[in-house]
């Protein structure tokens, strides 16, 4: 190269570097201009996307699988067992520190320190509710109230109390309204001793009688429900082996699987658990982690045991009527920014990886926020919950 020739090459360069120095304040008013208003997602499915889809095991009924052949698939490799006995439920919407219920024919009440049982309907006839408070250290009070009247102590019981009415279901009287519940109602203290929780417990078979149609229509197909049933019955078999806490080993959210007790039953749903009585999965002779969700989309996620395996499933689409078949949202850049102000004005949303498995390249594992200050990279569950979405099967429309 020339002399001439280079000195053009450098003027050409310099030329470039000015014209981009020029160019910059125009590029960020442009980008500016562009800023984003909002994004649209379309979705498929609901939940977690491990084990069984509840719409999936309606679609497999409603194409001819019996409840077994349901459970094998979506819990391949597992046996068959049973299991039984008692299982201690935390009431979630008890935030008050006493347990109150109201006055029935049998109610009793039990010291679980020296065992002594209080008769309550006889010795308090007139009574309309009853309550089981703390009274101390290592010690619970019974009191009662009658109607227009305050609370009157009964007794004070060493250690936790609890309610009873033989089997009967006992109304529990909570902040928001009512609940009645089959088994005992215990005030149970934490595993502290600062504080004390309402817990019931009851049967595993009557525990799922409370459970079953809360997590799934009881009218919905037999099959259906009665997988629902083993599923549900497994679940609480595994927490069971590993409770939450000293007191209590299940809860009664979606944190664990929806428990409504004797006010939730169904006659149909009640037969699908009697038609499977004690019916388990099992892995190595113990419960299996039978998770399930609402719907998968489509597509299953790997769970932390062989037995649920990231698989495509062709039932969980089936039943029309499926409300999370194909979902819609939009996400406006005032909640992007208000979640992540440290971008500044919202530009760009792009999702940087997925899983691979099912429409779009699967569910999102990846995605970044671009603003005019900085970007920041989520991942999809991150995404999903802090703008409640139900899945993270989506794309960007």
């Amino acid at each position: 190269m020339n002399s001439v020739t280079r000195r053009l090459s450098v003027l050409l360069v310099l030329a470039a570097v000015a014209a981009l120095s020029v160019a910059s304040p125009a590029l960020s008013r442009e980008a500016e201009r562009r800023a984003l208003d909002s994004i649209t997602l379309e979705g498929r499915g609901n939940g977690h996307g491990h084990g069984m889809s509840q719409w999936g095991a309606e679609g497999a009924a409603q194409q001819g699988l019996t409840y077994g052949q349901i459970l094998s698939f979506y819990y391949p490799g597992t046996q068959r067992g049973t299991a039984g006995g008692p299982v201690r439920v935390l009431i979630s919407a008890d935030t008050s520190p006493d347990v109150v219920v109201a006055a029935r024919d049998g109610l009793t009440a039990r010291s679980l320190g020296s065992q002594r049982t209080w008769r309550l309907s006889r010795l308090q006839p007139r009574a309309t509710s009853w309550r089981i408070d703390a009274a101390g250290p290592g010690r619970s009070e019974i009191s009662f109230r009658r109607a227009n009247g305050g609370w009157k102590r009964l007794a004070v019981a060493r250690g936790d109390a609890e309610f009873a009415a033989g089997g009967a279901p006992i109304r529990l009287r909570l902040p928001g309204g009512s609940v009645e519940y089959r088994g005992t109602l215990r005030s149970a203290s934490s595993d502290d001793g600062t504080e004390r929780d309402t817990v019931n417990i009851v049967s595993l078979e009557t525990y799922l009688q409370g459970v079953v149609p809360r997590e799934v229509p009881a009218l919905w197909h037999v099959h259906a429900v009665r997988a629902q049933a083993v599923a549900a019955r497994t679940y609480a078999a595994f927490e069971r082996d590993q409770p939450l806490a000293d007191h209590y080993e299940i809860c009664d959210t979606a944190q664990c699987q929806v428990y409504g007790g004797y006010s939730s039953e169904h006659p149909a749903s009640n037969a699908a658990v009697r038609a499977t009585a004690g019916e388990i999965l099992t892995e190595g002779g113990a419960p299996a982690f039978a998770q399930f969700s609402a719907s998968n989309g489509g597509w299953t996620v790997a769970g932390d045991f062989d037995y649920l395996p990231a698989q495509e499933d062709p039932y969980d689409r089936v039943p029309d009527d499926n409300p999370y078949l194909d979902w819609s949202r939009t996400i406006t850049d005032d909640e992007i920014e208000r979640a992540y102000p440290a971008i500044g004005d919202l530009l760009d949303v792009e999702v940087g990886s997925r899983d691979g498995r099912g429409a779009w390249g699967g569910r999102v594992l990846e995605i970044t926020l671009t603003g005019t200050s900085t970007s920041t990279t989520l991942t999809g569950s991150r995404f999903r919950s802090v703008f409640g979405l139900y899945e993270t099967y989506f794309q960007l429309v």
